[in-house]
């Protein structure tokens, strides 16, 4: 009988959080849509190559405490990234192309997990609920 006056509440209170919603929520069709990872990418690419060409001879020689050369002037991020490698700009260009999938795949994964973050936070609020249901109020009469 004790058994039986433990396990009926239990029973009780998990049935509605195992119950899945009428309409589960989705994703924006942008977040999903191949022609915006496609978008994502390419303005990767091109935030990419404007950040290479940034000048920063000048702020390099102000940091280093020292007067700025000519040289200086001419130092864009693309110097120094490349350290030696010609490369540098073809293997920043591949991962920006790439960028565009990892998005969309990432999106792909949000919306399969959406359901389930959705019950866990509708767990969580009937718990805040339940916790904060004999708070008493601030106008409620001190004795």
């Amino acid at each position: 009988m004790r058994l039986l006056l433990i396990a009926l509440p239990l029973a009780l209170t998990a049935a509605p959080a195992m119950a899945q919603p009428a309409n589960p929520p989705e994703l924006p069709r942008e977040l999903t849509d191949p022609a915006m990872a496609d978008k994502v990418g390419k303005m990767a690419g091109a935030l990419s190559r404007a950040l290479l060409d940034l000048n920063v001879g000048e702020a390099q020689a102000a940091v280093e405490g020292r007067p700025v050369t000519e040289a200086d002037r001419r130092r864009t991020v693309r110097d120094m990234a490349a350290g030696g490698n010609p490369d540098i700009e073809r293997r920043i260009e591949r991962q920006a192309a790439q960028s565009g999938v990892a998005i969309q795949a990432g999106a792909k994964a949000m919306a399969a997990a959406l359901p389930a973050i959705m019950q866990s936070i509708g767990r969580a609020a009937a718990e805040i609920d339940r916790a904060t249901a004999n708070l008493p109020t601030p106008g409620y009469p001190r004795r």
